[in-house]
């Protein structure tokens, strides 16, 4: 007839943990508890205020809620919402009254038009979870009907909890047009809950090991359809495979038990990138990128780079080898040629080295060894060193919304190495890094960005001077103080040229300490525009001197990141120009 419809407002009963043996629980203490089935009415020939009338049940403000726990529910109940004629003390000493068993629950009433109550049926046969009937069972907007809606929703649940032989064995409406109300009754027998069997692998090239390491789901635990998404998403992200289906196979079921069958396509041997960029930093960058991401059926992958830009081309490859988890535990092998300039020091670097990488929880752990062959060029003078460095990296990042445009999080790097005359190295040193960064959103359209970056580099045997230039500190450029150049903020030298003059060389230092507060207002949600300060050094010790530029900004939101353009200016040199920075990307 259409005037009653199921929604998404009900009280939930249990039987267990949430009413221990001997304990009366009353109806109405319920109401705040888990939604299941419930009831939309609409008035007959009209449309009720505000569309559609919710009927379901409101505590008593004087009565506690039901904490209602993880555990087993038998019975869904829909009451009424208080707002009839008949509301007494009497409606509500019956909305109260105990339950000894919370087991195929009636409702209680219903209102008309005539603000009457009529009854609800609603009968649950056997055993189901609270959250197979906390919002899967319930109808998403008014308007959702009986016959269609509920049904649907109970296949969901099936399929979502593992009761897989359940089914909608009442689903009747009753009209009485002549009141303008309707009688709805549902039976549900939920069967057995199945469990997770053997996983089923067909045609793949990767060792069995390696992907029963991915599973969110253990041989035996009950069956949920969210454990199989997230496992077909930890398949998905390996890289080795082009598509990812796994499904259960529910006529195979032994013993309560479902198998699970595991379809992987693999991913193209070989793929090529070609990119373009450009950043103030580096200037006009292209990139090359070849990946293979499958070369064995262990896993093993590879990835090789060349960068060209005039500050500093580069090349490196990667080759990957998965241990215990082929996300979480990764031992990188690496080889990488660089030249780049640091202030006025130009540098070429060779680099081979070895990183085991394992994630837990939400922390990064790394442990790494590199030898590191450098030479550079300042003032007409060359220099040459070798090192053998031991270091390990910690690392974390939360974040709050997009990737691309985060509303909040915060992130945290710290890295130590060191190297030792007596192992190889040229020089004695023990180098400490730590970046922050800090996003807030305090109010809608308001976004607060702030960074820290301090580091330290010591060298015992007072071999600083000797320090290869990647291992010293530079300041300058949009991912430091902007109004400055890139690397341009450094410990300085005089060097006196052949023609007798004197010129000032920036060559780095042993210690950095930089920061950044920039205040984003949204104009729209594609535009918004930035104000900042940024301030800091890069020095030798005891030899601090404050830089310091404030700047403002437009920034564009793409799918890749914001496209963010600046300008800035020092404050703390005598006649600055200003500096405008253009970079691509997202804080984190």
């Amino acid at each position: 007839h259409g005037n009653a419809r199921v929604g998404p407002a009900a009280a939930v009963n249990r039987q267990g943990d949430g009413a221990p043996d001997g304990q009366e629980v009353g109806l109405g203490n319920l109401a705040g508890g888990v939604a299941g089935v419930g009831l939309h009415r609409r008035r007959h020939g009209r449309a009720a205020p505000d569309g559609v009338e919710q009927i379901a049940v409101r505590p008593d403000a004087k009565q506690p809620q039901a904490e209602l726990e993880r555990g087993n529910l038998e019975a869904a109940v829909c009451l009424g919402n208080g707002r009839g004629a008949d509301d007494d003390e009497g409606a509500d000493a019956r909305r109260r009254q105990p339950v000894d068993r919370l087991r195929d629950v009636a409702a209680e009433r219903v209102a008309g038009d005539d603000g009457r109550f009529h009854p609800l049926g609603i009968q649950h046969r056997q055993q189901i979870p609270r959250a197979a009937l906390q919002g899967e069972l319930r109808a998403k907007r008014a308007g959702t009907a009986v016959a269609g809606r509920v049904p649907h929703q109970h296949a969901v649940v099936r399929q979502q909890r593992g009761y897989l032989q359940g089914e909608l064995v009442t689903s009747r409406v009753e009209v009485e047009a002549g009141g303008g109300t309707a009688d709805i009754h549902l039976a549900y027998q939920s069967g057995p809950r199945y469990r997770f069997g053997r996983l089923v692998f067909a045609d793949h090239q990767i060792d069995e090991a390696l992907l029963k390491s991915l599973r969110t789901f253990r041989e035996g635990d009950y069956f949920e359809q969210s454990a199989l998404q997230s496992y077909q998403a930890q398949l998905q992200r390996t890289g080795y495979f082009s598509s990812v289906i796994v499904q259960p196979q529910p006529a195979q079921a032994e013993t309560g038990r479902v198998p699970v069958a595991v379809q992987l396509h693999p991913a193209e041997r070989h793929s090529f990138d070609v990119g373009v960029g450009y950043s103030t930093d580096t200037e006009e960058r292209v990139t090359l990128t070849w990946r293979t991401p499958r070369i064995n059926r262990f896993g093993h992958s590879q990835i090789t780079r060349l960068e060209y830009s005039p500050i500093n081309p580069s090349g490196r490859l990667t080759y990957n080898i998965p241990l215990t988890h082929p996300l979480d535990d990764v031992l990188q092998l690496w080889a990488r040629a660089e030249d780049d300039e640091f202030g006025d020091v130009d540098s070429r670097q060779q680099e081979l080295g070895m990183r085991r990488d394992i994630h837990r929880d939400k922390w990064l752990f790394g442990y790494a060894l590199r030898a590191l062959n450098e030479s550079w060029d300042v003032a007409g003078e060359s220099a040459e060193n070798d090192y053998l460095l031991l270091g390990g990296t910690l690392s974390r990042r939360d974040r709050m919304g997009s990737v691309v445009d985060p509303r909040g999080g915060f992130s945290q790097v710290y890295t130590l190495e060191a190297g030792s005359e007596q192992a190889g190295s040229d020089v004695d040193l023990v180098r400490l890094t730590a970046d922050w960064r800090s996003i807030l959103t305090p109010l809608p359209r308001h976004r607060i960005v702030a960074r820290v970056s301090a580091g330290i580099a010591e060298t015992p045997t007072g071999g600083g001077d000797q320090l290869a230039p990647s291992l010293k500190f530079f300041a300058g450029g949009s991912q430091s103080i902007r109004g400055f150049s890139y690397n341009s903020v450094g410990d300085e030298v005089r060097v006196k040229q052949p023609d007798g003059s004197t010129r000032t060389l920036v060559v780095g230092g042993d210690r950095l300490l930089t920061g950044s507060l920039e205040y984003q207002y949204y104009v729209t949600d594609k535009w918004r525009g930035a104000v900042f300060f940024d301030a800091g050094d890069a020095f030798n010790e005891g030899d601090f001197n404050l830089n310091y530029a404030p700047g403002f900004g437009v920034h564009y939101l793409t799918p890749v990141g914001a496209i963010r353009f600046e300008l800035a200016n020092s404050l703390s040199e005598r006649n600055p120009s200003w500096q405008w920075h253009l970079t691509i990307g997202a804080e984190f």
